[in-house]
């Protein structure tokens, strides 16, 4: 069932946050589909005001850990793993909570105390595959990235469209960093979604209400559309 899958990879079936599937998908990618395994609870001391989790989600109610930074408070618990689905903390319910959400509230539990996290881990179905030997009759061109790419949209039907230029991918990483600093989440296709509103537009102001348009439930502060905007100016001129 649709409810079950937590997130999907492209070409692989290991739960690799590099090869997630976003808004685009090339015409002959293989699609994995990683649905909800073992729950599990865990009991942590907030030692740190960073816990060093990067929060995204699949948007239709499955916040999941995309990242664990090396070192910091959450890498020394074990239990947690990344592609954990994060069902409650301290017993609230966020399954149907945005990754910007959550992500804020775990940097506003309070230092020095102890808080539960309930999560799920994907179901470990591939763990005993070996990857297809070299004498198969499958030639790598066919499992490789096409230069055509299939776009989702959440409004409007499914368009086929080129891979992102060069340029645009320069900005693309620059606007995810802004959105990690600005924001404390890492979303590489909400990054995509932003340098695109911004492609045709002439200047801040025009750029501003595209993102109201397209992306209203975010609420960016006026500071962090200024410095997307001049990201995308710099990849455009060759600064990045």
């Amino acid at each position: 069932p649709p409810a079950q899958i937590m997130f999907c990879t492209l070409n692989t079936h290991k739960a690799d946050m590099d090869k997630l599937l976003g808004a685009q998908i090339g015409l002959e990618d293989f699609i994995f589909a990683h649905i909800k395994g073992q729950r599990k609870e865990v009991e942590v001391l907030k030692t740190d005001d960073v816990l060093g989790l990067t929060i995204t989600d699949n948007g239709t109610g499955c916040p999941f850990i995309k990242r664990i930074k090396e070192g910091s408070l959450m890498d020394q618990t074990k239990t947690v793993c990344v592609g954990d689905h994060i069902e409650t903390i301290n017993g609230k319910n966020v399954s149907n909570c945005r990754h910007y959400e959550v992500a804020k509230m775990l940097k506003d539990l309070e230092k020095g105390q102890v808080f539960k996290l309930q999560l799920i881990e994907p179901l470990k179905a591939f763990e005993k595959l070996e990857p297809r030997s070299k004498g198969g009759t499958l030639t790598t061109a066919k499992v490789s990235r096409g230069r055509e790419t299939l776009r989702l949209r959440t409004k409007g039907p499914a368009t086929v469209e080129e891979m992102p230029t060069e340029v645009e991918e320069k900005a693309i990483k620059k606007v995810d960093e802004l959105l990690e600093t600005y924001m404390g989440i890492r979303d590489i296709e909400l990054a995509a979604t932003m340098v695109e509103a911004g492609r045709d537009k002439k200047n801040p102001d025009e750029f501003a209400v595209a993102l109201d348009e397209t992306l209203g439930d975010f609420a960016f502060p006026d500071e962090f559309v200024f410095d997307v905007w001049g990201a995308i100016g710099d990849a455009k001129q060759g600064r990045l």
